[in-house]
């Protein structure tokens, strides 16, 4: 459930149309529901705006399953994230409508019963390299669910830099960047280094021996000199597609239609003079 359908139930409420009784059958579950292996967080749409994600590592595909089987048909997309195939299978034994994405390693059950959210524009997805599109499919995945479908550039990185300045209108009309790269992973800050946008850094486990599984591309990213850049752990596309979605979310919601901030008045600090 999230806040537009608790909205509209606690409407009918008020308007006779819906029984005290019905509606607390309806919000029995909340906040969690117990599978003895798993609590379901129902509540969190409520809290945060987007429901509980799925990490499909580390469980059973039985597991999965029921926990896919009982987050369905609330309103909302189900995803899971690090799916191997067989996990797949046992989800769309249970659910047939249950969608495999290869790439992303992902399992998605579309939502049947509420719309999607409303699209929004201003994620943009670069990725390094070929090798980088895993974690980047994922990241594009997580934002299009979440109502902000991303534009991509692949294969921009830095050695060969001229791919990179080509797309400098498509960068600089982005909200929001993620930057996904392995090896040194020198391009999250040459993208910063360019725009006003935000940027994302992934840093992803592709590259040869020194490259640590990622923790050179980590700490990389980590010591970018330019400013404006965020860093998320090794490979995790979800973490950057939820972080863009929710900036280029808040960014449209605080903007009127006339395209001007309405954001609260900014205030310089007050400064005392030393003694």
């Amino acid at each position: 459930m999230d806040a537009a359908a608790l909205q509209s139930l606690l409407e009918r409420v008020r308007d006779g149309s819906m029984p005290v009784a019905e509606a607390a059958a309806a919000l029995r579950d909340l906040p969690y529901q117990d599978l003895g292996y798993a609590r379901l967080d129902h509540h969190r749409p409520l809290r945060t705006g987007w429901p509980e994600v799925v990490l499909g590592q580390g469980k059973t595909p039985e597991q999965v399953a029921g926990i896919v089987a009982a987050m369905a048909g609330r309103g909302h997309p189900v995803l899971v994230t690090r799916a191997p195939p067989d996990t797949y299978d046992a989800v769309a034994a249970v659910m047939p409508s249950a969608e495999y994405h290869t790439l992303a390693r992902c399992i998605v059950v579309p939502d049947c019963v509420a719309g999607a959210p409303e699209p929004t524009d201003g994620v943009l997805i670069v990725t390094a390299g070929t090798a980088d599109l895993p974690a980047a499919d994922e990241a594009a995945l997580t934002a299009e669910l979440m109502g902000c479908p991303p534009r991509r550039l692949n294969d921009v990185g830095v050695a060969g830099l001229h791919r990179l300045l080509s797309q400098l209108d498509a960068l600089r009309a982005a909200r929001v960047i993620v930057v996904v790269a392995g090896m040194e992973a020198a391009l999250a800050s040459v993208v910063a280094g360019l725009v006003a946008a935000p940027v994302i850094a992934v840093p992803t486990s592709a590259g040869y021996g020194a490259s640590f599984g990622g923790l050179a591309a980590l700490l990389g990213m980590l010591n970018a000199c330019a400013p404006g850049v965020s860093v998320v752990n090794i490979d995790n596309g979800f973490g950057a597609g939820y972080l863009a979605a929710q900036i280029c979310r808040l960014a449209v919601d605080r903007t009127d239609v006339a395209g001007e901030c309405t954001l609260p008045e900014r205030t310089l600090l007050e400064r005392t003079p030393p003694a």
